[in-house]
């Protein structure tokens, strides 16, 4: 039992199952609106454990994939992935696992889910290789992500209306932004190693301002979602505090580097709460 907790341990360290906060509040923000309330336990359950393994896969990927960085690179040497807690091959059947998983609950779900999973799959497994040639790796991680909305409007309507466009792209540029300021941390190392990456390729003034204009389009579209989807105050009041904890976000970053770990995980995880809070606040005052 202790080696079985112990294993769950080191999976749950390699993809950090908790920072799928980072897309849930906006696959059941989607969800909201698409049913104009609230649209059962049944999509709850497979709407959370679709994003669940969804990450989990693109996740162990990654991992899988970048082992050989990770291992030289002192902020990634303690990873289970490269420390010899987990193996190779125990990693890839995580990977395939999850992957069977999502395309699994995408055809319970509906048939427009189940065409579009190994897409979706194809998508986020992608991200992986983008840094060794590219330095748009931070807005395909976006889309990665900012492709939760379009799957929460999939699974109650199997439509993709407007407004779940313009929230999808709000969240590309969201996570994009992030990561930018995330990727600070190896500027140095993706230099050394031939990575591609904004901040390795431009410097740190040019990546915090290129965050800054990519949250500023993560509010401009989320205030077109607002108004696309005929939500209310509490809604608006969604974005302004989306605005409020971006900036507070970019306000720690520039004042000390290593504050980049409490500004990536914490305010991001708090922001989508929060908005999904108000979205939730919208449908129960109208």
């Amino acid at each position: 039992m202790q080696r079985l907790a112990k294993r769950l341990r080191d999976f749950n360290e390699l993809v950090m199952f908790q920072h799928s906060v980072f897309s849930l509040p906006f696959i059941f923000s989607a969800m909201i609106v698409a049913s104009q309330g609230w649209f059962g336990f049944k999509l709850l359950l497979l709407g959370g454990l679709a994003a669940v393994s969804a990450r989990n896969a693109a996740m162990g990927f990654n991992r899988y994939v970048d082992r050989t960085y990770d291992v030289i690179n002192p902020r990634t040497a303690g990873r289970p992935s490269v420390d010899g807690r987990l193996s190779a091959v125990s990693i890839a059947i995580f990977t395939m696992v999850n992957a069977l998983v999502f395309m699994g609950v995408s055809y319970l779900i509906n048939d427009l889910a189940f065409y579009v999973s190994v897409p979706v799959l194809m998508v986020l497994l992608s991200y992986s290789y983008f840094k060794r040639f590219s330095s748009m790796a931070h807005i395909v991680l976006g889309v990665s992500l900012g492709l939760a909305p379009i799957a929460g409007a999939i699974a109650v309507s199997a439509t993709v209306p407007l407004w779940s466009i313009y929230l999808s792209i709000g969240v590309v540029f969201w996570v994009a932004g992030f990561d930018l300021l995330y990727s600070l941390q190896d500027m140095e190392f993706d230099r050394n190693r031939g990575l591609h990456s904004i901040p390795s390729k431009y410097g740190s003034t040019v990546t915090l301002r290129l965050s800054l204009f990519f949250h500023t389009l993560t509010i401009f579209f989320w205030s077109l979602f607002v108004v696309e989807a005929g939500l209310g105050i509490a809604a608006y009041c969604g974005v302004a505090f989306s605005i409020i904890m971006l900036g507070y976000e970019h306000y720690l970053v520039r004042l000390d580097f290593t504050k980049i770990d409490r500004a990536f995980f914490t305010i991001n995880g708090y922001l989508g709460f929060v908005f999904f809070g108000c979205i939730i606040l919208d449908k129960v005052l109208r």
